[in-house]
């Protein structure tokens, strides 16, 4: 069985008093039977790891080079990420696809440095609406997958994020329906890739305007293995209403 994974994308949100909405969700969840991650913006990475201490709930990156080191100014290494506490980082979001114009080579390269470095690659997928409107998403989902995930991979180093690009911030949603076609297609590629025994233990994710009011129903879907909560991670009390429908799924 794989393990649910609920993972908060804290984006460029958190100053020093954010710190205690993770205080308050370290001491709600003790003993969760589902993984907790949080993923602050780095100038709270290292802060965020030591004030979680020995709490089940895991930190990580947002991004991360493909280089280990050099003259990169701005950028932050995996090495660096892990050095702070991190276990995890997130890869190929659809903002940085689009901002910084990131291409699936690039982040399968960051997906591979992060692998070396101990590190678990939250890879991110989605489609814009037009593409969604012109019937392309599983084509784009499908070349995003394939050029993004690095040769390697298992359950324990990898974790595919599914997050339409139209739904991330908008309050739309996906009908359950397009979530399952698009999360059994993914397990469907990754079981043709890797086999059926590490295809079958990859996580996939769900991500796109998640909130405590129509988790229940995300997480009642196929292959949805938990999601990657934007905004309503951000306080406490918004996030652990996903993480008690994410317990009971």
């Amino acid at each position: 069985m794989r393990r649910k994974l609920a993972a908060g994308n804290w984006k460029m949100n958190g100053t020093t008093i954010s710190l205690t909405e993770a205080e308050n969700l370290a001491k709600a969840y003790t003993s969760p039977s589902v993984d907790l991650l949080i993923c602050p913006p780095s100038t709270l990475l290292s802060r965020l790891s030591e004030t979680l201490g020995n709490s089940p709930i895991a930190t990580g990156g947002q991004d991360c080079h493909a280089a280990t080191s050099g003259a990169h100014t701005g950028d932050v290494s995996a090495e660096m990420l892990k050095d702070s506490g991190a276990t995890y980082v997130i890869l190929g979001h659809s903002e940085r696809r689009d901002t910084y114009d990131e291409e699936s080579e690039e982040v399968r390269a960051k997906a591979g440095t992060a692998m070396e470095n101990g590190l678990t690659a939250v890879v991110c997928l989605g489609e814009s609406l037009a593409q969604r409107e012109a019937n392309n998403t599983l084509d784009i989902i499908g070349g995003q997958l394939a050029g993004s995930v690095p040769d390697g991979a298992t359950g324990e180093n990898l974790v595919i994020a599914y997050e339409p690009v139209w739904a991330i911030g908008t309050g739309l949603v996906p009908t359950l329906e397009q979530i399952a076609e698009v999360h059994g297609f993914i397990r469907e590629r990754l079981i043709r890739r890797f086999g059926e025994e590490t295809g079958n233990a990859i996580r996939i994710l769900y991500g796109g305007s998640v909130k405590a009011a129509n988790a229940t129903e995300i997480f009642s879907v196929a292959d949805v293995d938990g999601a990657l909560v934007g905004g309503a991670s951000l306080k406490a009390s918004d996030f652990s209403g996903i993480i008690d429908a994410l317990e009971k799924a």
